[in-house]
């Protein structure tokens, strides 16, 4: 990858910016740097286009050929102080990246599969890890850019190349990260993400909601039934006919034709 000079409209906006020509885990690499807060502060951004042990929920592994996806992961040190409302964290960056990948693909579907995915067309084109690190959070987030139609890991995979659109990655992370920034700064000085607006900006990009679902819950459990709305604390209510159940976390499968 080149040097930070392709970076202007994203180093614009993140107070420190490091691209690495490749590492291991962009999320791994970040909080190695975490307890030095003055030197990474707040919105500070790791990023490369060659990450070689890239890590999804459940400890999950994913590999991209070299320079088809690009792996991002932002420091976040200006919380909400309660636990609970942090946990809408992963959400809001769900919501900017949905935001920055749509502009992008006018014409096209583009939103959010509960919890931490952006779909188009039904098709994944990014995933989103949010860790603790002390008391800090890291955003990291993989985003398929180049990657060929036959390079797709799975056939619910897409990527902007795919979609025959050779996508400007300066401008998509600038985009991203501005409305990162803007979302947590709203959340943290609300404590609420209703009064913040997340609530309303990810009900109305979820996807999920209104599909009939089955989550695959941590414990070994299956959950069937319908996808009715996200709870205050930003948890999956499914409703399984007889019960409204909020789920906290758990593997999503939209079981509707097209679903993903």
């Amino acid at each position: 990858m080149t040097t930070e000079m392709r970076w202007n409209a994203a180093s614009a906006i993140a107070s420190r910016l490091l691209v690495l020509d490749e590492c291991g885990s962009t999320n791994a690499e970040l909080r190695g740097r975490v307890s030095d807060a003055e030197a990474w502060p707040h919105l500070s951004v790791l990023l490369t286009d060659t990450q070689t042990s890239g890590r999804g929920r459940l400890d999950r592994t994913w590999t991209a050929p070299a320079g088809t996806a690009l792996a991002v992961s932002v420091l976040l040190r200006e919380l909400p102080d309660d636990a609970g409302t942090r946990g809408w964290i992963p959400l809001a960056a769900g919501v900017a990246m949905t935001d920055a990948v749509a502009a992008r693909l006018p014409g096209h579907e583009v939103g959010l599969k509960w919890p931490n995915d952006v779909l188009v067309d039904g098709r994944k084109i990014c995933g989103i890890l949010a860790e603790v690190a002390g008391g800090a959070i890291i955003v990291g987030t993989g985003v398929n850019t180049a990657m060929r139609e036959e390079q797709l890991p799975v056939p619910t995979a897409t990527s902007f190349a795919a979609l025959g659109v050779d996508v400007e990655i300066d401008g998509l992370l600038a985009d991203y990260l501005s409305g990162l920034a803007e979302i947590v700064t709203a959340l943290t000085r609300t404590a609420d993400a209703r009064a913040g607006g997340l609530h309303a900006a990810a009900t109305a990009r979820c996807l999920t909601l209104g599909q009939d679902v089955t989550v695959s819950l941590p414990g070994g459990d299956t959950l069937t039934g319908r996808a009715a709305r996200l709870a205050a604390d930003g948890r999956l209510v499914v409703d399984d006919g007889r019960d409204a159940h909020a789920v906290a976390s758990g593997d999503v499968v939209h079981v509707r034709p097209g679903g993903a």
